[in-house]
């Protein structure tokens, strides 16, 4: 079994990757982190395949660094008790939020919102179903009826949009590779201004 195993892995995961890490470096913000939670990555899609392998490889491989990912959020907000129990003993100054990073919170807020409200109504209808309901890509495209590459595109286009006006276009925007015939932007409200 761990040889058929070690043979799918190789055959079915390892080619993913290049995809893989530039997943991971979109996604962590520690880049002195990506290598470990690369091979946590694998290591959990390992240990799951010796039970049963999953029927869509590339899939279940993304879904399992995401996954990493969220555990490893959790865990960096969790705050050990014998931390919090010295605190005054310490005499530091708690952080709270100034009147300027308040104003200036306030402020990015506004811009995000009118970068949103710019978003072509699918764009918008996208990011809301993937990012604040949190549906999967699947799902979302099957809500919106359209084909998955499709939500992507809109995804990536939106979320690239709110970007560049919240910290400001510093190079020209590159589109994923899709299979879109030529002036389908333009078909579905988007341009690439």
């Amino acid at each position: 079994m761990k040889q058929s195993v070690d043979q799918w892995f190789v055959s079915q995961i390892l080619p993913h990757e290049a995809a893989l890490m530039r997943y991971l470096r979109r996604a962590w913000s520690r880049t002195a982190d990506i290598q470990d939670l690369r091979q946590e990555t694998y290591a959990r899609v390992y240990e799951s395949a010796l039970e049963s392998l999953p029927r869509s490889p590339k899939s279940f491989l993304f879904a399992t660094a995401r996954n990493l990912i969220v555990d490893r959020l959790r865990r960096d907000r969790i705050v050990s008790i014998d931390y919090t129990q010295d605190m005054a003993s310490l005499s530091v100054l708690v952080d709270e939020l100034s009147p300027d990073r308040r104003l200036g919170a306030r402020q990015e807020l506004q811009c995000l919102a009118e970068a949103y409200g710019k978003l072509s109504e699918m764009a918008r209808a996208v990011i809301w179903l993937r990012r604040v309901e949190g549906l999967s890509q699947r799902e979302a495209a099957q809500r919106l009826g359209i084909h998955e590459g499709a939500l992507e595109s809109y995804m990536w286009r939106g979320l690239q949009a709110m970007a560049d006006a919240l910290l400001g276009s510093t190079a020209p925007a590159r589109e994923p590779a899709t299979n879109s015939a030529p002036g389908a932007e333009e078909e579905h409200g988007q341009s690439n201004d």
